[in-house]
């Protein structure tokens, strides 16, 4: 990365002030100062969210945010990453960084989506370790957890280590190394077969977050949310997820007069959570999240959708008059991830999620107004 590059990156984010006592870099339980929070993946889905949050209020004094793409480094290069990192010198990362796609593509290409996400991982915590930084959370998915599996899912499934009782918080390296390993209930059953190179690979951060803490002491963590949408998302309906694939086929049904067709039974239930509300939560698990075990991010089990409902809020939001049908040659994916937001709501009980509808049509509504722009 040139350093002219790295120069217009560093303007993007507000030059870095001292943080007045309690607040600031004082906030995420680290020396006062200044905090320089580097995201990778900062273009995609959650970073551009992240971004908007920051812009909109929420960057705190002392803070400076520098996002970065693939434009600025292959992060699956180990020595593009660390001089990504060396030149940055984040004290905190937020590392969104990698290669996904939806049901279909992940079925094609298993293989790709390990090599690459194992890559990107690696790279980017060990470079992350090299430089010092003090605090990593990662982006792992609620398709690490194994397909057979009880409902809801929760925290405690990934907790690989004997003798930790409740939440494994960051208590020295001196209590890590006493804690004799046991195997994680994530690896008692494979993950889906659909997306078993993704899953496998995101599976992998748990387990390198723990060892750079048993090992190191360092502060890695990472969050597990549920399905992400919003504005910015990958509309393209062959390799997007779900929900941005069905605002675009409803966008061409309406456009050409055509009836929709929704791949699969529309059976499949999810737990969808809007990118906005995802950033928010980024940001105080950044500032005030001190434990290694990582922590769902979601809605609650009571607003779980059917993808038909979730068609049906689309065709809703996009005011669509015309048929539609359900493909049921297509493959519904795995049926359900249920997840139990209760960690997280014993920590923020009183954090409030965008109604999904409302979402819906947010997001609807800005790829109608950014449709020549938008991924697809």
């Amino acid at each position: 990365m040139s350093r002219k590059r790295l120069s217009s990156l560093l303007e993007r984010g507000s030059v870095a002030h001292h943080a007045p006592r309690g607040r600031g870099a004082a906030a995420m339980g680290e020396p006062q100062g200044s905090t320089r929070i580097l995201v990778t993946g900062g273009s995609g889905l959650v970073g551009r969210a992240i971004q908007k949050v920051v812009a909109d209020g929420a960057r705190l004094p002392g803070e400076d945010w520098v996002f970065v793409s693939s434009k600025d480094a292959d992060l699956t290069d180990a020595a593009q990453t660390r001089a990504l990192f060396e030149k940055v010198r984040p004290t905190h990362v937020i590392h969104l960084a990698a290669m996904v796609g939806g049901l279909f593509r992940n079925i094609k290409y298993n293989l790709d989506f390990w090599r690459k996400n194992v890559h990107i991982n690696d790279n980017v915590l060990h470079s992350a370790f090299e430089v010092g930084a003090r605090k990593v959370v990662s982006c792992l998915s609620t398709c690490i957890f194994p397909d057979k599996t009880t409902y809801p899912i929760d925290e405690t499934m990934v907790r690989p280590l004997a003798g930790l009782g409740g939440a494994w918080a960051v208590r020295g390296l001196e209590a890590a190394v006493s804690l004799t390993p046991a195997p994680p209930q994530i690896h008692n059953g494979p993950p889906h077969s659909s997306n078993f190179g993704y899953s496998y690979a995101k599976r992998m951060i748990d387990v390198q977050n723990r060892a750079y803490f048993q090992q190191h002491g360092c502060t890695f963590t990472a969050v597990i949310p549920t399905n992400v949408f919003g504005p910015h998302d990958n509309f393209n309906i062959e390799d997007g997820h779900v929900l941005p694939g069905l605002i675009h086929k409803v966008h061409l049904a309406k456009s050409r007069g055509s009836a929709l067709t929704v791949w699969g039974t529309g059976k499949p239930r999810r737990q969808f959570i809007y990118s906005l509300d995802l950033a928010r939560l980024f940001l105080w698990v950044l500032r005030e999240y001190s434990e290694v075990e990582p922590i769902i991010l979601s809605v609650g089990e009571e607003d779980e959708v059917s993808i038909q409902e979730a068609a049906e809020a689309v065709v809703e939001a996009m005011d669509f008059h015309g048929e539609v049908t359900f493909d049921t040659t297509k493959s519904d994916g795995q049926f359900k991830k249920t997840a139990s937001n209760g960690k997280l709501r014993a920590y923020l009980p009183d954090f409030r999620f965008t109604p999904f509808k409302q979402a819906v049509k947010e997001t609807c509504a800005w790829f109608s107004d950014n449709y020549e722009q938008a991924r697809k």
